[in-house]
């Protein structure tokens, strides 16, 4: 007679005394009024499928049914072999690994003692609670790296200022194998944030070729559920990576389980016990986390064989993506407008672009040693960085601006020179008459410019005569030019020039005798 069914109701209660409350079969035989024969029978069914309470309380009755009930076929002496889920689970992880594929080995290996593909399938979804309409993320072998910053901080001393300051911890886990990475650093900004990227591809020695983060500000400009906006920075790390980032889904808490699961065991198990630890600066706090790091990564997993350090070296390791054969250069990206003087500020330092660029906003790309700017995406102007305050490029100005940069000091006291003794003189007194020679540059530079207008001769006698009278400055000599002064002959210059007075009677307002009128 074939043996009665005890509901799911009931059944689901004997495993819940056994494998959660710890009570022995006699005792949950006596409370529920099922034999002791069948609580055992049912108790050890569930254990060879690896299946614990929280598992259990989380599965619909029909995927419990499934596996405790099993089919007819399964009954008989030398019914199928039951596969190994856990192995199956682990492959996969493995990238082009199918169930298809696993079924057919399975097949080979047991024959006639194999199940159908259909069943396999159904007794391996029934194992990983898959019968509701959920998508489960299984990530392939070398895939994904999900990252985060635990809510908790890290108490660090600054040797610097010897303050204590509260650190942020990085977290990065790979999709596979659940292995983690830790990072201290001082902030969350952009440049922390790539540092910790570097310092997580490197303790992994390999790249994946996703990393899936949070909307942080360090990564995500503008958070959107379909087309979210990277910080341009993060994107030139992916690309020196190799890799691609993608933000989780807004208000998709799924999207962020397996990081914030390994956040949840990095608070745990590293931040935790650090608590009460003197850590001093940085490095002795990176130092110390990883210790209780790698016991995490090497601690066995509850639920399925190995652990994340064994996990990681089966599947993750060999799949990675090499890492970059050369450094990376850090960036940063601004956004600045062009002033009206056609140049940018770039942190308090003024570079130039081309003066048609006046008044529109431009891209700025920032490396220890360079300064990019890019309009649309396109490159138009590049400087070395240095400590000046000002950076120009001459073709990046106005002609007009562009002839009067030509004119250094130097040149206007050798072009001074060359007009004549006393255009050279005069530019002379006219420097040192200032307290700072830079004040008599602009006015030299027109006095020597008046040349090009007047001819070098006319010039040089019109600082001829403006050094007889000590009218020294650019206004006298101009003056005398445009009146045409200079040409009055040297003589004639040395007489005295009579005085004319309204007061002074001419020689109309005298008669005869010098007696007047």
């Amino acid at each position: 007679m074939p043996r009665r069914r005890i509901e799911m109701r009931k059944l689901k209660e004997v495993l819940r005394l056994r494998l959660a409350a710890g009570l022995s079969n006699r005792e949950i035989a006596r409370i529920t009024g099922i034999g002791k024969t069948a609580v055992s029978r049912y108790v050890s069914r569930a254990r060879e499928l690896g299946l614990d309470w929280p598992k259990i309380e989380s599965m619909p009755e029909g995927a419990i049914e499934a596996l405790l009930y099993p089919s007819s076929e399964e009954k008989k002496p030398g019914g199928p072999v039951t596969p190994d889920w856990d192995e199956v689970a682990k492959e996969l992880r493995r990238k082009g690994v199918t169930k298809q594929l696993l079924w057919e080995e399975y097949r080979e290996d047991h024959g006639g003692h194999a199940y159908s593909y259909s069943r396999f399938c159904e007794l391996y979804a029934s194992w990983k609670g898959l019968i509701e309409p959920v998508m489960r993320f299984e990530h392939a072998a070398g895939e994904k790296c999900f990252v985060d910053y635990a809510g908790l901080t890290l108490a660090v001393v600054d040797p610097e200022t010897g303050e204590t300051r509260q650190a942020q911890v990085f977290v990065a886990t790979l999709g596979a194998s659940n292995y983690t990475f830790v990072d201290v650093t001082w902030s969350q900004k952009s440049e922390d944030f790539l540092a910790s990227h570097l310092r997580a591809v490197a303790f992994f020695g390999g790249v994946p070729r996703i990393f899936v983060l949070d909307n942080l500000r360090s990564g995500v400009t503008k958070p959107d559920w379909y087309e979210p906006l990277l910080n341009r920075s993060y994107e030139d790390l992916m690309s020196h990576l190799g890799a691609v980032a993608i933000p989780a889904r807004v208000r998709k808490p799924r999207d962020k389980a397996k990081v914030e699961n390994g956040v949840q065991q990095v608070e745990r198990r590293v931040l935790a016990p650090l608590r009460n630890q003197l850590l001093v600066g940085l490095e002795d706090a990176r130092t110390q986390a990883i210790e209780l790091l790698d016991k995490l990564n090497d601690r066995p997993f509850q639920k399925m064989a190995g652990s994340r350090s064994s996990v990681f070296v089966e599947l993750d390791r060999p799949a990675l993506q090499p890492l970059p054969k050369m450094r990376w250069v850090p960036t940063e990206w601004k956004r600045a407008k062009v002033h009206i003087d056609y140049h940018v500020e770039v942190n308090r330092h003024l570079f130039s672009v081309p003066y048609q660029y006046i008044g529109e906003v431009l891209d700025v790309k920032v490396t220890p040693n360079l300064v990019e700017i890019f309009r649309n995406g396109r490159p138009v102007a590049s400087h070395r960085r240095n400590k000046a305050r000002y950076t120009t490029k001459p073709d990046h100005m106005p002609s007009s601006h562009r002839e009067h940069r030509r004119w250094s000091p130097p040149r206007v006291v050798s072009r001074a020179k060359r007009i004549g003794a006393h255009v050279s003189e005069l530019v002379d007194r006219l420097l040192s008459s200032k307290i700072h020679p830079e004040q008599g540059y602009r006015p030299c530079l027109g006095i020597v410019r008046l040349a090009d207008k007047y001819g070098e001769d006319r010039l040089d006698a019109a600082c001829r005569r403006a050094l007889a009278f000590s009218a020294v400055s650019f206004k006298s000599v101009r003056s005398i030019l445009e009146k045409g002064l200079d040409r009055i002959e040297e003589e004639a210059e040395s007489q005295t020039a009579p005085v004319e007075h309204g007061n002074i009677r001419g020689r109309k307002g005298f008669v005869d005798g010098g007696r007047p009128c």
